[in-house]
């Protein structure tokens, strides 16, 4: 089964600004700061930090004693830094520290297969104060068969960018073909990234965390929801 390297990683980031999400991710985001203005946390972890966009303006929104976002792409933790954020690229699981919220945005999630999810869930866990809560998103069923799925091509004065894409048996495949352009040539990096579909029933199932709400979102206006809002809160 295919593992998202930081070398995969590192090439997501590089073209991130390329795949057209930037118009969804304020719909997104509202979600969030709307949920986090109503429990007013102090402290703040980000899980899969990217860039580091979502936990600045949290930051300001939230007026946080303390916001740290954490990455395994070290080319996305220098972008958070560079914006004048904590960040670090590191396990969670490796992590030390407790958090009254920790957050995982834009489908952060889908990253982890069962396993792999399980063992996060358990360091959730162990990294959120009494009473903390796990606030985050997936992809719906939906949302990876009629939104991701597909084959496009984009290009800037700099960049040639091929993705090709499938879903089968519950995995997504997006392979990123890119030509940097090097002074008179063009350099080609290839990649896979690989998501996994989770039921809410899995996302639920550690003893230590408590299932307290969800919601469905429409990112792309589409014919039906292409995200879940999750809440967890540990007990």
């Amino acid at each position: 089964m295919p593992t998202n390297t930081s070398d995969s990683l590192d090439l997501y980031a590089k073209v991130e600004d390329l795949l057209g999400i930037e118009e969804a991710t304020p719909r997104l985001y509202a979600h969030y700061l709307l949920f986090l203005q109503s429990i007013q946390p102090k402290t703040l972890l980000d899980v899969g930090c990217g860039s580091g966009d979502f936990l600045l303006q949290m930051q300001k929104a939230l007026k946080l004693e303390e916001a740290k976002g954490i990455d395994l792409s070290p080319l996305m933790v220098e972008r958070t830094k560079m914006k004048g954020v904590d960040a670090e690229c590191i396990d969670l699981c490796d992590l030390e520290g407790k958090y009254d919220v920790i957050t995982a945005v834009f489908d952060m999630v889908n990253y982890l297969d069962a396993k792999a999810l399980q063992r996060f869930l358990g360091c959730m866990a162990d990294h959120l104060n009494e009473g903390g809560y796990f606030v985050f998103d997936i992809n719906t069923l939906y949302g990876f068969e009629n939104v991701a799925v597909g084959a496009f091509i984009v290009d800037d004065e700099a960049r040639f960018l091929a993705i090709d894409s499938d879903f089968e048996e519950g995995s997504y495949r997006m392979e990123l073909t890119l030509f940097e352009k090097e002074e008179d040539t063009f350099v080609k990096t290839q990649e896979e990234i690989t998501q996994y579909y989770h039921t809410l029933e899995a996302l639920s199932s550690h003893t230590a965390l408590e299932l307290v709400s969800y919601d469905k979102i429409a990112l792309y206006e589409m014919d039906d929801a292409d995200k879940l809002f999750v809440v967890l809160q540990k007990i």
